[in-house]
This record gives C-alpha cells, sequence and structure tokens, in this order.
C-alpha cells in the first residue's frame, strides 16, 4: 500500500496513458474500416491530456524537478538570497490562493449554468473537477 501511496501520480499515468494510447487506436481503426470518427474520442483525449500535464507536473514537484531559473539567486550574496526566497515564497503562495480562488469560481460557475460538453453532452464540470486545487505537495 505504501508503494501506491508514493507512486499514485505515476500510475495513474500510466493507466490514463495506456487509457487514451487505445481509445486513439480504436479511433484510427474505425476512421478507416468506416470512414467515420468516433466524435467523443477527440474530447476525452484532449482532457485526457490536460490531466496528464497536471499529474506531470505534481511529479515533477514531488521530485524536486520544476523548472526554476536561478541566475539572479545563484549570483546574489547570502543576505539577498533570503530576501529573494521570501519574495519568491510570497509570490508563489498569492498566485496559488488566486489559482484556488478562480478554479472555484470556475466550477461554481459550470455547474451553475449546466454548461456540457460539445460531444458528450456530459456536465462540464465533470471535467474541470479532475483539475486539482493548486496546493502545493512538497
Amino acid at each position: 500500500m505504501a508503494y501506491f501511496l508514493n507512486n499514485v501520480e505515476k500510475i495513474l499515468c500510466a493507466i490514463l496513458f495506456l487509457a487514451m494510447t487505445l481509445l486513439g487506436f480504436v479511433n484510427v481503426v474505425v476512421r478507416y474500416l468506416t470512414n467515420y470518427s468516433l466524435a467523443s474520442t477527440e474530447e476525452l483525449l484532449t482532457h485526457g491530456f490536460l490531466l496528464l500535464t497536471i499529474l506531470g507536473a505534481a511529479i515533477a514537484a514531488r521530485n524536486g524537478d520544476h523548472l526554476a531559473v536561478t541566475l539572479v539567486y545563484d549570483l546574489a550574496p547570502r543576505p539577498v538570497r533570503k530576501l529573494i526566497l521570501m519574495v519568491s515564497s510570497l509570490l508563489a503562495v498569492l498566485l496559488l490562493a488566486l489559482s484556488t480562488w478562480f478554479f472555484w469560481q470556475l466550477l461554481m460557475n459550470q455547474v451553475s449554468s449546466g454548461l456540457r460538453s460539445y460531444a458528450l453532452g456530459v456536465p462540464a464540470w465533470y471535467y474541470t473537477v479532475g483539475l486539482p486545487l493548486p496546493l502545493p505537495s512538497c
């Protein structure tokens, strides 16, 4: 169980990627054999790519592999480094707070308006709720 909890993002990425690959393959085969396309596959694959991106970012954050530009930080003297670290941390918290607020506004707007997806006709908030609240995972 500990292995699963430590690697949940990787496992979900692998399952999602496999499902998306199979779905895309089935769509190509159906299109080739019947000259028709499965319209819903584009919607599912688009949202699957979005979810894969979010899960990949979570994996990078957990491993400390996220993108960082540290030229100014590396060149600054030690006392200025502390200030840069504090300011960047405060800005990161502000960004996460604003992202959480906008995420909640989007979700409530989709729920209250009854917006539906274009191909499957499911409520659009089903896809939105798959986006995690942007809370730090480290």
